[in-house]
C-alpha cells in the first residue's frame, strides 16, 4: 500500500479517489434514505462515529457539539456563509441495561429531529443515527466516511479497530491521542489527521486531584456550553422537560469523562476539518496518505509481533 505515497499529489489519482468516495457516499445516502427517510447530500462532509455506545467514547460530546454548531448557524451569518455542509452520522448499540447510554441515543435522535426539520439550516446540517448498526452496515459506512470520529477520553480506550478501517478507506481521523489513534498518528503524522483535546497525562492528573476539575465552572462561565446544556431542559426540544435532566446534571456535577472540558477543543477541530475539506487538493492528498500508511495494521504483521513479543512459538513456513 505504501506504493500509493508517490501518487498522493497526483491530480489524476486525487480526482479518481474523489470519484470513488463520492460513489460510496451516494450509495450510503441512498441506503439511509430508503431505511429512515433522511436525505443526505453526498457532497456534504460525511462525519462518522460508529462504535459501541459508552460514556467514555463520548458520543454525547459530539451530540452537544452539533447543538452548538446548530445554534451558531442560526445566529452567525458569517459562520453560516463559510460552513461547508455536514452530515453527522452515528451508529451504535448500547448494552440492554445501560440506561444512560439509551438516554444519549434518545438525545441524538431528538437533535436529529430538530435540525433535520429546520428549513433555515437543513441544507447545511443533517444528523442521522442509523438503525441496527452491524458489520454489514459498517461495510457501507466506512468506505463512505470523510471524517472518522475517534474521540474517546484519552487513557480510556484500549485499542479499537474501527479507526484502522476508516483510515484504510481514506477517512481523516479526528481524534484524541488515545488507543490506536496514537499509532495512526505515529504513521501519518500531525499533518494528516486532526488531533485535539486532553492527553492521557492530563486526564490522569485531573483524576488524581478530584477538586481540580469543576465542570460547574465551565457551565457558569462559557456561554456556548451554558446555552447547549440549558436547551436540554428548557423546552427547546419537543420532549418532556425532565427527559434529559440527568444528562445535564451528570455533566455539571460530575463529568467523569471530561466532556465539557474537551467540548470547545472538539469545536475548534471541527473548524479545522471545515477549512481542510474546502482545499480539495490538500484533502485528497491526506486521504491517499492515510490509505497508503494503513498496511501497518494488517493481521499478519500483528500476529507476527504477538509471536515475537509474547508467544515465542516456532513459525511454520
Amino acid at each position: 500500500l505504501e506504493g500509493m505515497l508517490k501518487y498522493e499529489n497526483d491530480p489524476k489519482i486525487q480526482n479518481r479517489y474523489k470519484e470513488m468516495k463520492l460513489a460510496r457516499k451516494t450509495e450510503l445516502a441512498n441506503i439511509i434514505y430508503h431505511n429512515q427517510g433522511v436525505k443526505l447530500d453526498p457532497n456534504s462532509i460525511f462525519d462518522v462515529q460508529v462504535k459501541r455506545l459508552h460514556e467514555y467514547k463520548r458520543q454525547l460530546m459530539k451530540a452537544l457539539g452539533i447543538m452548538a454548531i446548530y445554534n451558531r448557524l442560526k445566529t452567525d451569518e458569517e459562520f453560516k456563509k463559510s460552513y461547508h455542509p455536514h452530515s453527522y452520522i452515528f451508529g451504535a448499540k448500547a448494552a440492554p441495561t445501560y440506561y444512560y447510554a439509551k438516554k444519549v441515543i434518545k438525545l441524538i435522535n431528538t437533535i436529529a429531529d430538530k435540525v433535520n426539520n429546520d428549513k433555515e439550516t437543513n441544507d447545511l446540517l443533517k444528523v442521522v443515527f442509523v438503525e441496527d448498526y452491524n458489520v454489514s452496515y459498517a461495510e457501507k459506512i466506512m468506505p463512505a466516511a470523510d471524517v472518522s470520529e475517534q474521540i474517546s477520553t484519552a487513557s480510556k480506550e484500549a485499542s479499537g479497530t474501527g479507526n484502522m478501517k476508516f483510515m484504510m478507506n481514506g477517512a481523516i481521523t479526528l481524534g484524541t491521542l488515545d488507543g490506536a489513534n496514537v499509532e495512526i498518528n505515529e504513521l501519518v503524522g500531525d499533518d494528516n489527521m486532526v488531533i485535539f483535546g486532553l492527553t492521557a497525562d492530563m486526564v490522569t492528573a485531573l483524576e488524581n486531584n478530584p477538586g481540580r476539575y469543576r465542570p460547574a465552572d465551565i457551565y457558569e462561565n462559557d456561554l456556548v456550553i451554558k446555552e447547549v446544556l440549558d436547551q436540554l431542559t428548557n423546552g427547546f426540544f419537543n420532549v418532556p422537560f425532565d427527559e434529559f435532566k440527568e444528562i445535564k446534571e451528570s455533566l455539571i456535577y460530575e463529568d467523569k469523562y471530561f466532556v465539557l472540558k474537551d467540548l470547545n477543543n472538539w469545536l475548534v477541530a471541527q473548524d479545522q476539518i471545515n477549512t481542510l475539506y474546502k482545499d480539495e487538493k490538500r484533502w485528497y492528498q491526506m486521504a491517499i496518505h492515510n490509505t497508503a500508511k494503513s498496511g501497518f495494521f494488517s493481521a499478519d504483521r500483528t500476529i507476527s509481533d504477538y509471536n515475537r513479543d509474547i508467544w515465542h512459538l516456532k513459525e511454520i513456513k
